[in-house]
C-alpha cells in the first residue's frame, strides 16, 4: 500500500508532503489497520479553521493504481489518525 500525505495551511501557510510504502515497513499491519479505520468513521467536516492544518491522505494499493483520497481538518484528527499522518510525513 502506498500512502501519500499532504499537509497544508497552518499559521505560516506552508505545505509538507510525505510518501510511504507500507510493504517495506516493520509495522505495516498497524499502518494498514489505521488506513482501513479511516473508511469506517466520520473524518469530520474537512473544513479548515484559521491557522490550522488540513491533511490530504492518498491511498493506493500499487504505484500505478487509482487512489482513494481522504481529507481531514486538524481539529478532527484523533490519536490513531494523528499517528498515521505523522508516520507518513516523517519519511
Amino acid at each position: 500500500m502506498i500512502l501519500t500525505v499532504t499537509r497544508s495551511g497552518g499559521f505560516a501557510g506552508l505545505t509538507k508532503q510525505g510518501e510511504l510504502d507500507t510493504s517495506d515497513q516493520p509495522d505495516a499491519d498497524r499502518l494498514e489497520a489505521a488506513v482501513h479505520a479511516l473508511t469506517a468513521k466520520d473524518l469530520g467536516t474537512g473544513r479548515p479553521q484559521p491557522d490550522r492544518y488540513v491533511y490530504r491522505l492518498e491511498v493506493r494499493d500499487a504505484r500505478d493504481a487509482d487512489a482513494t483520497q481522504h481529507t481531514v481538518a486538524e481539529q478532527d484528527v484523533d490519536a490513531t489518525t494523528a499517528w498515521l499522518l505523522d508516520r507518513v510525513l516523517s519519511r
